[in-house]
């Protein structure tokens, strides 16, 4: 895989360390070893492309002045036929290279070269990774958190796939348990009361309207045939005909949010294939668990919780933390990924310790589970924030919010922000055409271009394939900074996947967009000479590719005209 910046890296270092070979050889300096040293991108670059502290890490082992060792480095090193036009020595003794204009014609050439493939990276190459997110439960509407952990899910999918893992994306569907139990009393209610309306919904049942709308619908098909029924027999032809509706929704809602699975994982088949009793028994087994008041409990202070958890109840029954356990066992352990990432809204941060403790006291490595925390969303219509009550069936359903915005923006927005920071939803912004709007941004610097290239076709210019050194006469300020950027995506893909930040991707191209509008304002196309004429469409071209391979990644339309 193509990395300018980490090949430029390299070599600048490999052009320091063979003249301080020759230093050492001519006597200049003692043969003593090096200290590693690093090379970086300076943060101004009026301090170069590529910079070293080489000279200052060397001051002792070579006792000497850190300026004096870097002149004297300087003096040795040979550039031709580098990557750098020339290298010199600032401040207390740092060596700065600046790029050559084969390098930057170099970046062009590879992305024209590479096209969509280019930014692809081989940091995870031969290992697979099991994405889980939304997994909302299956007894109403998905909510606006779900539409944040949804994009970012599946955005940070597409970025681990970027840069070389194999990634499957999976939705844990919790179809048993107390939601299910309770989902169970709400239908019973609320189809009940169609009969005797003096029927009584407890408080802590779902309030939601949906859950009346499968009630009347059941009734529409059953009439009165459950009411005098068993309770369990009506609860369970009441869940039998809503969840697999609910489930649907699920699977309909996000499809629209362009997200497509590769497994939906039923929570119900660890019980029905004993991976629940069997992770009971190997806790046990491992000596981390203990009886106390007749429940089983698990020692998680042991490794790092606040508190030891109940596995099983008094009444024999496993509590929710047991599937849980059982599910990410089946992840590492069956399944035998070798990473699995979980993307968790903020009231599940405590949970983190008690699931990786389970993996520990299994035998599993830890360290293969990470879990990505992500903050609360905020809709904000008119300046103001809406307040949204799930409990009363009033919040914005992820379904809603995709009919009022368009899908673009908000797999977009949602990923403006790391993960785990708070985020308030523009929906005025969202919908609005203009260049504040970041989504709408991007995609018009990618259909300003493509009304560039129709504008010479129009006008009987043809687009030329050009060598480097045609390339070569990109030298203006706005190129070169648009050019370095382009040669930096590889690093960014990798940085996003490392830290599990789609929002590094997003930034990225907002400041390529940015560079392209300012490129186009400052730099002439049709008109300039020839050469300058055709390496400026190449350099759009590249920056089109670019644009288009990371909204395509990120699964949001680009647009040829605006």
């Amino acid at each position: 895989m193509t990395n300018l910046i980490s090949d430029a890296f390299i070599q600048a270092k490999e052009l320091v360390m063979k003249a301080m070979g020759e230093l050492v050889a001519d006597g200049t300096f003692p043969a003593e070893p090096v200290p590693a040293f690093n090379t970086e991108i300076p943060a101004d670059s009026k301090n170069g492309d590529v910079s070293t502290n080489a000279a200052m890490v060397c001051a002792r082992p070579f006792r000497n002045n850190p300026r004096k060792i870097a002149e004297a480095i300087v003096s040795k090193i040979d550039l031709n036929g580098s990557y750098f036009a020339r290298c010199e020595v600032a401040g207390p003794g740092f060596i700065n290279f600046f790029y050559s204009t084969e390098w930057y014609a170099t970046v062009v050439a590879t992305v024209l070269e590479q096209k969509e493939k280019y930014g692809e990276t081989d940091l995870g190459a031969g290992k697979s990774v099991l994405v889980e997110f939304v997994s909302a439960n299956p007894t109403g509407p998905m909510h606006i958190g779900n539409a944040r952990g949804g994009a970012i899910g599946d955005c940070l999918a597409s970025v681990l796939e970027k840069a070389g893992y194999e990634v499957a994306r999976e939705f844990y569907i919790n179809d048993a348990g107390n939601q299910i139990e309770k989902f169970k009393t709400s239908l019973e209610v609320r189809y009940l009361q169609i009969y005797k309306p003096e029927t009584e919904l407890p408080e802590d049942a779902y309030q939601g309207q949906d859950i009346i709308d499968h009630a009347n619908a059941f009734n529409e098909i059953y009439g009165d045939k459950y009411v005098n029924a068993d309770s369990e027999e009506r609860r369970q032809a009441l869940c039998d005909f809503a969840l697999p509706k609910n489930i649907q929704k699920l699977h309909d809602d996000l499809g629209k949010y362009r997200i497509q699975y590769d497994k939906w994982f039923n929570e119900s088949t660890l019980h029905k294939d004993g991976s629940v009793q069997r992770v009971i028994e190997q806790l046990k087994a491992s000596g981390h668990t203990y009886e106390k008041d007749g429940a089983l409990w698990f020692k998680t202070t042991e490794f790092g919780d606040e508190k030891d958890r109940v596995l099983v109840r008094e009444n024999g029954v496993p509590t929710y933390l047991v599937p849980d356990i059982a599910y990410h066992y089946n992840k590492l352990a069956v399944r035998k990924f070798d990473k699995a990432v979980d993307i968790f809204g903020a009231d599940h941060h405590g949970y983190i310790a008690r699931i990786k403790a389970s993996m520990t006291a299994l035998g599993v490595d830890a360290d293969r589970l990470d879990i990505v925390i992500m903050q609360m969303v905020n809709l904000v219509r008119n300046g103001e924030k809406y307040k949204l009550s799930k409990r009363s069936g009033k919040a914005i359903t992820l379904s809603t919010l995709l009919d009022e915005i368009p899908i673009d923006a908000a797999r977009f927005f949602f990923n403006l922000r790391e993960p785990n920071s708070h985020f308030d939803f523009d929906l005025d912004l969202a919908v609005s055409q203009t260049s504040q709007n970041p989504v709408y941004y991007v995609q018009y610097a990618h259909a300003r271009i493509c009304s560039v290239l129709k504008k010479m076709n129009e006008e009987g210019i043809e687009v030329k394939s050009l060598d480097k050194a045609a390339l070569s006469v990109l030298t203006a300020p706005e190129e070169q900074e648009m050019i370095k950027h382009l040669a930096t995506l590889p690093n960014v893909i990798n940085e996003a996947a490392k830290a599990y930040d789609p929002a590094k991707v997003t930034k990225y191209v907002i400041d390529l967009a940015t560079m392209y509008h300012k490129f186009y304002n400052n730099c002439r196309i049709m008109g300039e000479d020839e050469s300058v004429m055709q390496a400026r469409l190449s350099l759009s071209l590249a920056v089109k590719q670019v644009i288009k391979n990371i909204l395509d990644m990120l699964k949001i339309t680009c647009p040829e005209s605006m």
